[in-house]
């Protein structure tokens, strides 16, 4: 009996550790943090919450990349948190009570937002109004007068009291506006008497219009206006433009031709063609961020365009094409500075002025 004991305690003592690191693994997971380079579940879970608020742009991946720690640095800046780009206690914390508040706000039809009041609807409330040009200063998540008297110009501008409340026919005007309702072609008509469009119809402001128009996930045709060559893209990424990857290697061959055989960021003027609607555009001929053979958004060591290691962006496979290309509508930014770009600009309006001339 006595030789038996070690015997069976072997078998236990895998058990007992087995059960102290589960055990482990959920106290970490409630009160550890997440951190650059790490993955799993809980990251997951992590970037489909920065999804829902706003700081994050791809889709959930599982893996903590770069994108993800400048999403979790945002998020800390606007609250006062230390931007380190760690998903601590705190920062788990305030994500909660952001999402509770959303939640809360978006449940209640009747819930007005004015001034004095702060918080994550807030802060939504001056995303969009900054999207749609009404408000020039970046969000705080304080209601103050700067709010209320863009609020102010958005009711007067389409018909409503004037009270700077975002009541709920203000915040269901928005919603129509930056395509969150209502039927794809009463977004496009809504977007065509806000004065988002020029009267040439090729021009669209990209913030609140374009955006909408040529969403994620959406194909186009691009026309090169200086050498009459077209080719097929698809959105895949992007904020502030379009970012873009032409859908087959013939694509990328045409493309590659336009640009005289050599990648260049050289902006030109172009026609985009989305499901029949004509806008001016620009485009710049590098392909960046991404590796055509590794998985999408897969953190990789080296991307095109000198990006380095990072999450890659390169969702259309097998089209002899690294990465993501940069497509710019009018008033669109560079994800780099955050600004407008005037040789974009400049473009854009040439492909307007060529296809208003020439009936395109």
């Amino acid at each position: 009996m006595q030789k038996k004991k070690p015997a069976l305690f072997s078998v236990i003592l895998p058990f007992l550790i087995a059960c102290i690191m589960i055990n482990s693994s959920i106290v970490f997971a409630s009160s550890g943090v997440l951190k650059e380079g790490m993955s799993g579940s809980q990251v997951t879970a992590l970037q489909k919450d920065l999804n829902t608020l706003g700081y994050l742009d791809v889709s959930p991946t599982g893996y903590y990349g770069s994108l993800t720690t400048a999403a979790v640095k945002k998020l800390q800046k606007n609250h006062g948190l230390k931007d380190d780009g760690i998903a601590g206690p705190n920062t788990f914390s305030l994500i909660k009570k952001l999402i509770n508040e959303r939640t809360a706000s978006r449940s209640s039809g009747s819930t007005a937002l004015k001034e004095g009041m702060s918080g994550s609807s807030v802060t939504a409330l001056q995303k969009d109004l900054k999207a749609l040009g009404y408000l020039n200063v970046e969000p705080t998540g304080y209601y103050g007068s700067l709010t209320k008297e863009a609020v102010k110009k958005l009711q007067a501008k389409h018909g409503l009291q004037q009270d700077g409340i975002a009541g709920t026919n203000t915040l269901a005007l928005i919603d129509r506006l930056m395509g969150r309702s209502g039927s794809s072609a009463s977004q496009l008509s809504t977007a065509a008497t806000r004065g988002g469009i020029e009267k040439n119809n090729y021009l669209y402001s990209w913030f609140g219009n374009a955006e909408n128009i040529f969403k994620k996930g959406d194909t186009a045709q691009v026309y090169d206006i200086k050498t009459g060559r077209t080719f097929n893209i698809k959105r895949t990424y992007g904020y502030n433009h379009a970012d873009c990857e032409t859908l087959t290697a013939k694509d990328t061959e045409i493309m590659l031709s336009i640009y005289g055989g050599s990648w260049s960021w050289e902006r030109r003027p172009i026609i985009i063609t989305v499901n029949g609607r004509k806008m001016a555009a620009s485009m710049a001929g590098m392909p960046h961020a991404g590796v055509d053979s590794a998985p999408a958004e897969a953190y990789v060591k080296s991307r095109s365009g000198g990006y380095g290691a990072g999450d890659n962006l390169d969702a259309v496979k097998n089209n002899n094409m690294n990465g993501v290309f940069d497509i710019h509508f009018l008033n669109s930014k560079t994800h780099g500075t955050n600004k407008v770009d005037s040789n974009h600009q400049k473009a854009v309006k040439e492909a307007a002025e060529w296809a208003s001339k020439n009936n395109f």
